[in-house]
């Protein structure tokens, strides 16, 4: 569903949006908390101690090598340096993953009725689509699908009650509410994002950024035993770091892209005996992109 951005002010993007979740979204986790204030190596500059500073309840940063600081806007203007002020706030609001003030989507947070703005239609066990079966192929996981993906049929209705349907492959996160993939790799949660947790081992935990990672690992590993932790968003991590504490082995296999790489760094550097996985897939962006290159598929566009 497309937003409208035409009812943004700047006094709402301050108001309203959160550095801290703006940086998670760029792929900042803090590798550093300090009572109400994060650290974080400064998006503005090579920073190896981290000396961006963001005081979360103010929500006003401080770069302490560069001497600058601000609100969320002001941060955002020294990173998109060429856009004009209103496509500033569109970007700073679709980059936090906000919704514009007249689209709150998520006013409800029931799983069986429907949010705002969507709704489910039906859950059926996954395979009576010739479309997603072909989609699941494609990616490679299509064997470890059974039982772990479920078809979510589902509907999403615009400011003037018009109805559009779909129908996605899913999976459910731990609040119990449908994460989806469709065909053309679009993904979207019908409802309040959180972590997805599948419970096994007591001692031994494999993190993942997407499920599909983690469907991928699976078919390398098929009688693996440990429990699994899928992010469903690199966001996240904060929330994945505190259900990963109490396992003695912790394997994160997050994404070889800058944002994998910082969360991975910033979970190791919080929980030291977690182990980088990633060199698995030395070569490409993920677990799935090297299932996909084994097995034959092709490269579906990002």
């Amino acid at each position: 569903m497309k937003q409208s951005f035409n009812n943004i002010s700047a006094r709402w993007v301050k108001d309203h949006i959160s550095i801290v979740d703006l940086l998670a979204n760029m792929g900042y986790p803090p590798p550093k908390l300090t009572g109400k204030e994060r650290y974080y190596h400064s998006p503005l500059r090579d920073d190896p101690t981290p000396s961006f500073c963001v005081d979360e309840k103010q929500n006003i940063w401080h770069d302490h090598g560069e001497g600058k600081g601000g609100t969320i806007i002001d941060f955002a203007m020294l990173i998109w340096k060429d856009l004009s002020f209103p496509e500033l706030l569109e970007k700073i609001v679709t980059m936090s993953h906000a919704q514009a003030p007249e689209l709150q989507l998520y006013q409800r947070q029931e799983v069986s009725r429907s949010a705002a703005g969507y709704g489910i239609l039906a859950i059926k066990d996954f395979g009576n689509i010739p479309a997603l079966v072909d989609y699941l192929d494609r990616r490679g996981i299509r064997a470890v699908a059974e039982g772990r993906i479920r078809e979510v049929h589902y509907y999403t209705e615009n400011a003037n009650k018009f109805r559009t349907n779909f129908f996605a492959a899913g999976w459910q996160n731990q609040l119990g509410v449908w994460e989806v993939s469709s065909t053309d790799r679009k993904k979207l949660c019908l409802g309040p994002k959180a972590i997805s947790f599948i419970p096994n081992s007591e001692r031994s935990l494999a993190v993942f950024e997407g499920y599909f990672n983690y469907l991928s690992w699976l078919t390398d590993n098929p009688f693996a035993t440990d429990s699994v932790l899928v992010l469903n968003s690199v966001a996240l991590w904060e929330a994945g770091l505190k259900k990963a504490e109490p396992f003695s082995e912790i394997f994160l296999f997050l994404d070889n892209d800058p944002a994998g790489q910082r969360a991975t760094s910033a979970f190791r550097e919080a929980i030291p005996r977690a182990i980088d996985c990633s060199g698995i897939y030395t070569g490409y962006n993920d677990y799935n992109d090297k299932i996909v290159a084994e097995r034959g598929g092709y490269q579906l566009s990002r």
